[in-house]
């Protein structure tokens, strides 16, 4: 292949959002692990938990560093050694027999894999991309992200069931190693700080610009409330549903409910995101989450009610990706996109490893789920709020930074 194909946006995109499914779609399903492993391993919900959370916090901490890394030096290197930790993460999760090795195999190791593919990618999609295509490009990431997620879960339901936990951890650490070739595409891809005659900005002054602008803060703290939403849903629903009498498959299909309706709510948020208030929509999202949240728990806990909210859920599950990271585009630019998101994600995670280590807390000392998701509701109220008082107006700059082509 001509190396101008390689740099193509096109196959970056494809080869891009191939990677997040296998990184988030893997990543979906260690909800579906929590009863078999726990069960087996003679565990509390809270060890399991807390390893999730830690996971989500690594994960969190890390993407700055990891995306300043892929921002001055290359994508390439990053999303290779990212899938390699990954995969190594899920073998050695396999071999877990103390609460200590899991929170070093699924915490540690997987959340490092996690910050070296997620948002790695979506900094490189959004500098392929022009300005005016940039959120539909981000939206189309996000659908293939929610399509992983339909398709994994499925699939690692299957193999739990069909081998057993162990070799279905294993077969996934072999599934995890495919995102290695697909990092080379976008090793190629051009990134704005390395065009020529591109006037430069340095990290420190793109960082203390972030620092001392009010909008990124209350997007972060949204973004908070998303990742606490999204980790704890993933995490505990299987086993809150199993508590509520349903069978191990309804966790399933509502998880993976979730990720298919999230194919066309990611591409209409991203498709709206590049015409209408980017800050408003994301407002509109966290309040549609309240009232789902708020409906589902109020309801009697049933086939058809699981399943209408997994699919209300899912239409603005994910959404919030292409509408954020893109909202720091159009503040930020492109240049440090990998590393400002990256801050803006470690909102995000703290607030995943919040949510996913408070369900088990909360479910161990009380035996229910119910706090945590009145929690889920109001970060949600405040969410709707933050972003709607964020200010989405590009930066101006002494010396402007022309975006990438």
């Amino acid at each position: 292949m001509n190396k101008h194909r390689w740099r193509h946006p096109s196959t970056i995109l494809v080869c891009g959002g191939v990677t997040i499914m296998l990184s988030l779609g893997i990543r979906h399903g260690f909800g579906l692990f929590l009863r078999p492993m726990t069960v087996d391993l003679q565990w509390t919900r809270e060890t399991f938990a807390f390893a999730i959370a830690l996971q989500n916090l690594v994960w969190g901490l890390s993407q700055p560093l990891m995306g300043m890394f892929a921002d001055r030096f290359g994508a390439g290197r990053v999303l290779g050694a990212g899938s390699v930790l990954y995969a190594a993460g899920l073998a050695l999760m396999a071999q877990s027999t103390t609460a200590l090795t899991l929170a070093l195999s699924a915490g540690l190791l997987i959340g490092l894999g996690l910050s070296g593919t997620y948002t790695i990618v979506i900094g490189v999609v959004g500098r392929a991309f022009p300005a005016e295509k940039r959120s539909l490009a981000l939206g189309v990431l996000s659908a293939l992200a929610s399509f992983g997620q339909f398709a994994m879960l499925p699939y690692g339901q299957s193999l739990i069931s069909g081998v057993g936990w162990w070799w279905a951890l294993m077969i996934l650490a072999a599934n995890a190693c495919l995102m290695v070739p697909l990092a080379i595409p976008l090793a190629h891809a051009k990134s704005a700080s390395t065009i020529a005659g591109t006037a430069q900005q340095s990290v420190s002054a793109a960082l203390a610009e972030a620092r001392a602008h009010r909008g990124f803060w209350l997007v972060t703290l949204g973004f908070f409330a998303c990742g606490f939403q999204v980790v704890f849903v993933a995490t505990h629903l299987p086993a809150y549903l199993l508590d509520s009498g349903m069978s191990v498959d309804v966790g399933m299909i509502a998880l993976a409910l979730i990720g298919l309706a999230n194919i066309p709510g990611s591409f209409l948020a991203g498709y709206l995101g590049s015409r209408y208030s980017k800050r408003l929509l994301l407002s509109g999202i966290y309040l549609a989450r309240a009232v789902i949240i708020l409906a589902f728990i109020s309801l009697p806990v049933t086939e058809f009610t699981v399943y209408s909210f997994s699919v209300a859920l899912g239409l603005v599950w994910l959404g919030t990706v292409p509408l954020t990271s893109g909202l720091v585009a159009q503040v930020f630019g492109v240049q440090y996109l990998s590393m400002l998101f990256g801050i803006v994600y470690l909102g995000h995670q703290i607030g995943a490893f919040l949510g996913g280590w408070m369900g088990g807390i909360v479910y161990d000392k009380t035996g229910s789920y119910g706090t945590v998701w009145i929690i889920a509701v109001g970060l949600s109220v405040i969410a709707a709020v933050a972003n709607a008082y964020a200010d989405e107006a590009e930066v101006v700059r002494h010396v402007p930074i022309p975006e990438a082509a």
